[in-house]
């Protein structure tokens, strides 16, 4: 079963009201207070007002993203930024081969990244996503490593990220079904 994520990243009231006016904005909860907005080409429309653009070569440091991040998405999140950090982050995997990408805006600007990843033989401290949650503030917990903590590993995709929020079920959830289950 493959992986697949385009989604921003940052604590869940300043998605809130940065998507309260946006038809297309789903916020997945997180744990810690954080929340996730799936990036869809709807949601890019939306923001940018211009159908998104998608690399068409294999991702590399020279080309972090699928999602090309252009003038008018990075101004967005530029902005948005000036309420807290806000991080976009990008993963995709199937059969053992895949990367992760991440960056951070902080403070009206793009503090870290991108920052991109094919191999994940590093510690997992440093693989984009989670040096991007820790950057974002993410702290440490009873789960491997920031991606699990926050419960990215929950759902597999955008459509299971877009049900999630829609349901407005919190990460904690699948939890919650294991534990009755267990107790069943």
């Amino acid at each position: 079963m493959g992986y697949q994520l385009s989604a921003v990243v940052a604590d869940a009231e300043l998605l809130r009201e940065q998507t309260a006016e946006l038809d297309h904005a789903v916020l997945g909860e997180l744990r810690q207070d954080f929340a996730l907005l799936p990036v869809t080409p709807q949601l890019v429309v939306e923001l940018t007002g211009s159908l998104p653009d998608f690399a068409t070569d294999d991702r590399s440091v020279a080309r972090p993203f699928g999602l090309v991040l252009s003038a008018a998405l990075v101004e967005v999140l530029t902005r948005w930024s000036q309420s807290g950090p806000v991080a976009y982050l990008e993963a995709e995997f199937g059969g053992g081969v895949g990367y992760q990408s991440a960056a951070v805006w902080l403070g009206g600007a793009l503090s870290w990244g991108p920052c991109f990843d094919d191999e994940l033989d590093a510690p997992r401290e440093q693989w984009p996503i989670n040096g991007a949650l820790i950057r974002l503030g993410v702290e440490p917990g009873t789960w491997i490593d920031p991606f699990a903590e926050l419960g990215l590993h929950l759902e597999r995709n955008t459509d299971g990220w877009l049900a999630h929020g829609r349901r407005r079920l919190s990460a904690d959830y699948w939890d919650e079904l294991v534990e009755q289950w267990e107790n069943q």
